[in-house]
């Protein structure tokens, strides 16, 4: 069977909960407890708080990448999560973290692309 790199989701939804879009710390908290909790390697992070509101994050894993961008006053959210399967399949893992960000965010998915790579 020929390698297949991976799951990437891309997400777009939508929140009432407009003030865990608003500051980056609780998404923080989320992303580190749900790093350790599925067993991944962050090798790297930045996090960014607008003037006005709103947060960008980007966090490097061994295993590859995640990322969310906010945008409180339109109580909207962008995510993004791909782990390579170099070693094992990552699949399961990709799509639960992606289903616990939605839940902690009591997110209505509006957008969501699943490549396999």
């Amino acid at each position: 069977m020929p390698y297949q790199p991976g799951l990437h989701i891309l997400a777009e939804f939508t929140t009432a909960k407009t003030e865990y879009l608003s500051a980056c710390s609780p998404c923080r908290f989320l992303f580190n407890k749900l790093i350790d909790k599925l067993s991944l390697s962050k090798v790297g992070e930045v996090y960014h708080e607008f003037d006005g509101g709103g947060f960008t994050a980007v966090i490097c894993l061994t295993e590859s990448h995640l990322s969310i961008h906010t945008w409180p006053e339109f109580g909207l959210a962008t995510f993004d999560i791909f782990l390579s399967n170099y070693q094992k399949d990552n699949s399961d893992k990709v799509k639960q973290f992606y289903a616990e960000v939605l839940a902690f965010f009591d997110g209505v998915e509006h957008q969501k692309n699943e490549i396999t790579r």
